[in-house]
């Protein structure tokens, strides 16, 4: 009887777990590897049901027990490398178990001694488990979390490969038949229970991390674009521009702003208005690189930090985005109205700060707003242009006239 309940209880737990990862993953709206923990778990707990209520010494029972087993292996070691934007190399996985399966087969044909099968199917999960501890061991880890999943994984295949060899050492011949009543079957539902609940409180963990940093981030965000809001981008350009300093690399700012705005309220209403912000902000987190940053900073003004960028080539990625927001379809406009937006463009002098460099770019982006919109100015440009006119001598002599009086 007391091998029965325990029987029933590890199922029940990883069924209770599996309900948990689910909610996180549903109300917490969080990334597919969750799902990955909850579907694992789904699949740990039906393998474990199959052992306890299909007969023993049935064919089917072993190999369907090892089916969901794997199955359940194979989408938590999958969800775990996703985690950490690794990826599983499945074939080797349905290798494994296709080699297992097959041995497993031939030894129960042979005999009516499990223990040999037990261990060889044993031996290949501790195998499904090396494959994911040498793929997790490339990624980069950050956490506590990353190196506690590591430490559970390399104790699970551990534990695959010794414990089924050391309980056979104490029980040689375990009957197909009698496999409920072993002590292999008591000291594997011992042993899964406790697996369960240490794997699940560290995956918990794991997901209540990325859950809080998600919503910190989400906090860092515009609601409407995507994009950082105007603290978070200012933060972000106060950290950007010391370390650019510090290794000497460039780093450029572009100012945009949407042209004409106000009439897109004024005529079509605040939706369309919020759809064609919308579209801008997306259009660029999809032109800009992993390292630069994109922030909407007001009504309808953006701003764009480009990582390790001179000049020019800044200017370039400005008028790429011009030009692809001068094509894009606005939903709850007209088929024929296309918006436009005007740039201002500047590069970070040795020293500078961001309120200093964001002055030149925004100052850029008037020149391009009074010099007919849809365009993009660049302060360092003008700069040289203004150098090049003071040193005419034209300039020159109008200047020692004046100091003369």
């Amino acid at each position: 009887m007391q091998t029965q309940i325990l029987g029933l209880l590890t199922p029940l737990m990883a069924l209770l777990f599996a309900a948990t990862f689910a909610v996180f993953w549903k109300l917490g709206k969080m990334k597919r590897h969750v799902l990955g923990f909850a579907l694992g778990y789904v699949a740990f707990a039906i393998g474990f049901l199959v052992t306890h209520f299909l007969p023993g010494d049935a064919f089917y029972t072993f190999h369907t027990t090892q089916l969901f087993y794997t199955i359940g292996v194979t989408f938590f070691l999958g969800s775990v490398c996703e985690r950490v934007g690794q990826r599983l190399h499945f074939p080797t996985i349905a290798t494994i178990y296709g080699i297992s399966a097959l041995v497993m087969a031939l030894a129960l044909n042979s005999t009516d001694n499990a223990s040999t099968a037990l261990v060889l199917v044993n031996i290949g999960y501790g195998a499904m488990y090396i494959v994911g501890l040498t793929t997790l061991m490339n990624a980069q880890r950050r956490h506590i979390s990353d190196y506690a999943i590591i430490f559970l994984i390399a104790f699970s295949a551990t534990d695959f490969f010794i414990r089924p060899s050391l309980t056979v050492m104490f029980e040689t011949t375990i009957p197909a038949g009698e496999y409920q009543q072993s002590i292999y079957y008591s000291l594997i539902g011992l042993v899964l229970g406790v697996k369960s609940i240490v794997g699940a409180m560290i995956l918990i963990g794991a997901t209540i991390f990325e859950l809080i940093s998600a919503l910190r981030e989400d906090s860092k965000l515009d609601p409407l674009t995507s994009l950082h809001n105007r603290a978070s981008f200012e933060q972000s350009m106060l950290t950007m521009l010391p370390r650019a300093q510090s290794e000497r690399r460039p780093v450029s700012l572009v100012v945009a702003d949407i042209d004409h705005f106000k009439q897109v309220n004024d005529i079509w209403g605040h939706q369309a208005g919020d759809q064609a912000i919308s579209g801008f902000g997306e259009l660029i987190g999809k032109m800009i690189r992993g390292c630069d940053t994109g922030g909407r900073i007001g009504g309808e003004e953006f701003c764009i930090a480009v990582w390790n960028c001179e000049n020019l080539p800044a200017e370039r990625l400005a008028e790429r985005i011009r030009q692809s927001f001068a094509q894009m379809e606005h939903t709850g406009l007209n088929d024929d109205i296309r918006l436009t937006a005007s740039f201002g463009v500047a590069t970070a002098r040795e020293g500078e700060t961001y309120e200093g460099l964001f002055a030149r770019a925004d100052e850029a982006l008037y020149q391009a707003k009074t010099g007919g919109r849809n365009r993009v100015e660049n302060a360092e440009i003008q700069r040289k242009a203004d150098v090049e006119t003071a040193a005419t001598p034209e300039v020159v002599e109008m200047k020692r006239a004046a100091s003369d009086r």
